[in-house]
């Protein structure tokens, strides 16, 4: 199914160290805060992101060895920055098999067209004061949101149903097994979900949560597995692969290179990637291996997220074997930050919206076409070794599903923010319980 606007309208067992996890999440979730302002920065001023240029080329091969003194990370910095060479990336896919996509294309129904159904008997899947792993940057609840219509909505596919969540039957796929989500805070925010779905069904004395500053890992004894979140926002290696320490003033990525966080990821059993918002910062620096005396180029986000995917689908194409490993890639996970855009002359975004949108293939700006093309463009090519988890467009609908105000602010607001609650709405992040659970079940569906 291509995800263009045609389908936009479908589009260790250590006991638990709470005091430490209580730290861990207070420096991660503060560690966000400067890249939501400037994702939503580039919202409200696009021009700050360049348009690309017809620029020659040449191929590079990606993920060669290098050096341990080469490594990015937030110390690193480009000496000299020149426009961009053209390079591309090459990745073989020859060695792919010509099947269709997994999961997606296979299903007789699809699961991603359908609409939110109000259903205050089955939802929310569990309770945000139960789960002890929720962060403070998600309990909306918690922090003064009385509305809790966002917690009982259903998706509701066309003509079909989804499978029904059971947290037993989850367990028993993920026995022996690690299932590993890689990419920004927005994977967090499904991560957190995911533990917050299952963790109620195993016994306190039997589940931990460790953290190791880049991997966090949820670990049941019982089943021998684990549900781990790997913080890597681009995929392929940066300066910014420090989960907490990443408030830089440019990006700066090897693009042809994922092995530093492919040593992390490549022994999961079943890997969940995502990546998008970050390439919507403005203009990031590239670093390519080998490259002496600090030299940088200079390239849109576009144009470097298309660059990361492919090293990235380098590493897929050439180790994964879908007998023994399942991939999944999330599509974008939307912003309001328009109330125009759904409700035409108004101001403001989403601060104090409580229903989803109810028009059936809306489409705002926080969801770039382009870039779907692209990653359907790239995915298409790697056949049954990746499946896409398209959340896009039913996410579109859900303005009423983010954070708004309600949620652990690290920093002090000043007197203008707080007599305009809109001016520091988290219109990026989700809500929990809420959207990402359904992302979940689209996961558990597929699985």
């Amino acid at each position: 199914m291509a995800l263009t606007m045609s389908m936009s309208s479908k589009w260790s067992r250590k006991k638990p160290h709470f005091p430490l996890l209580v730290v861990l999440l207070v420096f991660i979730a503060c560690s966000v805060l400067y890249n939501e302002f400037s994702i939503q920065r580039i919202h409200e001023t696009p021009d700050l992101v360049p348009s690309s240029q017809p620029t020659p080329f040449t191929y590079v091969k990606p993920n060669l060895p290098q050096r341990p003194s080469e490594v990015l990370d937030r110390f690193s910095s480009c000496n000299s920055t020149r426009s961009f060479s053209g390079k591309k990336i090459r990745w073989n896919d020859r060695d792919v098999e010509s099947g269709r996509r997994r999961s997606v294309s296979q299903e007789s129904c699809d699961v991603f067209s359908g609409k939110w159904v109000f259903d205050n008997r089955s939802y929310p899947l569990y309770g945000e004061s139960e789960c002890p792993y929720m962060s403070e940057q998600l309990a909306c609840h918690k922090h003064g949101r009385s509305d809790l219509q966002y917690q009982h909505w259903r998706w509701q596919p066309h003509g079909c149903n989804l499978k029904r969540w059971n947290a037993i039957e989850m367990w028993e796929k993920l026995r022996g097994k690690r299932l590993m989500f890689v990419g920004d805070s927005l994977n967090r925010n499904q991560w957190i979900s995911m533990v917050c779905l299952l963790q109620s069904v195993i016994p306190a004395n039997k589940r931990s949560m460790t953290p190791n500053a880049q991997l966090t890992i949820f670990r049941a004894e019982e089943y021998n597995a684990t549900v781990e979140f790997l913080w890597a926002p681009l995929l392929v290696e940066s300066n910014s692969d420090d989960p907490v320490k990443h408030r830089l003033a440019e990006r700066i990525i090897r693009p042809d290179s994922v092995l530093k966080h492919s040593t992390q990821w490549e022994h999961a059993d079943i890997l969940v990637f995502n990546s998008y918002l970050w390439w919507r910062q403005g203009p990031v620096k590239l670093m390519w291996s080998g490259e002496e005396n600090g030299a940088c180029e200079e390239l849109d986000g576009l144009g470097a997220m298309e660059l990361a995917m492919g090293a990235w689908a380098d590493w897929v194409a050439s180790k994964v074997i879908p007998l023994k490993k399942r991939v999944f890639f999330v599509t974008m996970s939307p912003t309001h930050f328009w109330k125009r855009e759904w409700e035409a002359g108004s101001e403001g975004n989403c601060y104090n919206e409580t229903r989803p949108i109810d028009r059936e293939g809306y489409w705002g700006s926080g969801s770039d076409l382009a870039t779907m093309r692209m990653v359907d463009n790239l995915v298409s090519r790697l056949g049954s070794k990746v499946s896409v988890i398209n959340i896009t467009q039913l996410s579109e609908y859900r303005k009423d599903g983010h954070p708004s105000i309600y949620r652990k602010f690290w920093e002090t607001l000043s007197p203008q923010q707080l007599g305009n609650p809109a001016s520091y709405s988290d219109c990026i992040h989700w809500c929990l319980p809420g959207v990402p659970d359904v992302w979940n079940e689209l996961l558990f569906h597929f699985l």
